[in-house]
């Protein structure tokens, strides 16, 4: 792929945060192409253009040959576990990338363009689909809901990051993709019926929603990474060897944590929904301004 070589070789592995420009960059290319490509229907083709663009540059992080010269020079684990934060990190930015391009694009582009380039992201918002929660309805069962829910999604990434490697990258690219439409619509649907700026009602709704969406991202990243690793790392050792089994408890321990975090990222949400009321008001003033 040209794109991959015009970015240095080990550009995300030394400068995890340049995966926020990179993010922007490919969102909006995988964007433009759908929307030319796919003029009908381009939002799920968008986000998986979007996702190919990523994968080249997921390949190098997860190089096999380079952990199968770590496992030589007898210094796995401990390799591991560096590299991993360094590859949370880069999911990290490669997702507020993402999400920042949807949002604007959802801000700044006239509804109709909008409903036709992110329409099965909005459908999401109606509790139509498959994603991590972004808005939910208020209900006493809420955080069993969230919780039932977001472990769908982290299973799905686990498995994905299993089957194929990198292709939870698929995923993770489809809740930012949700999540920034989400969030951008209900800014600029609360801004028309305020009649105030639509960019003021988005950093609000950043600031009040940043804490669990960082956590509950953080259990997919994870979960995408423990997959990888076990798809990759798993076939370079020799079953039961006591290696193997190092492998196989490093990746229970990340699996552990992308659950822990799951379990603190609803439980967050959960108190954020019914406690902060300007989030709900903001929710609301968006419902109200679509007749919703």
């Amino acid at each position: 792929m040209v794109l991959e070589h015009v970015f240095p070789e080990d550009w995300l592995k030394s400068k995890g945060r340049y995966a926020f420009i990179l993010g922007v960059i490919y969102s909006v290319i995988g964007i433009l192409i759908a929307s030319v490509l796919f003029p009908g229907d381009p939002a799920l083709v968008a986000v998986a253009f979007t996702s190919l663009l990523l994968l080249p540059e997921l390949y190098k992080i997860f190089d096999i040959q380079l952990r199968r010269q770590r496992i030589e020079q007898q210094t796995y684990l401990r390799s591991l576990w560096r590299d991993d934060v360094e590859v949370v990190r880069i999911y990290v930015f490669l997702f507020l990338g993402i999400l920042l391009v949807y949002s604007l694009g959802t801000i700044l582009l006239p509804s109709l363009q909008t409903n036709t380039l992110f329409r099965e992201q909005l459908e999401i918002r109606f509790g139509q689909g498959f994603a991590g929660s972004a808005i939910a309805t208020f209900s006493s069962d809420l955080f069993f809901s969230l919780l039932s829910n977001n472990f769908m999604v982290l299973v799905a990434c686990f498995v994905l990051a299993l089957l194929t490697g990198d292709g939870a990258i698929l995923l993770i690219t489809w809740n930012a993709s949700v999540w920034g439409t989400i969030f951008g619509l209900t800014a600029k649907n609360a801004a028309l019926f305020a009649g105030q700026s639509p960019f003021f009602f988005f950093a609000m709704i950043m600031l009040i929603v940043f804490p669990h969406m960082i956590i509950e991202g953080l259990s997919y990243f994870l979960a995408a990474i423990s997959g990888s690793i076990i798809s990759k790392d798993v076939l370079l050792e020799e079953f039961a060897s006591s290696r193997f089994f190092e492998v196989f408890t490093f990746n229970l321990y990340l699996f552990l944590f992308a659950l822990f975090f799951l379990l603190m990222g609803a439980l967050v949400e959960t108190f954020v929904l019914d406690n902060i009321e300007i989030y709900q008001k903001i929710i609301q003033m968006s419902f109200l301004a679509t007749g919703g």
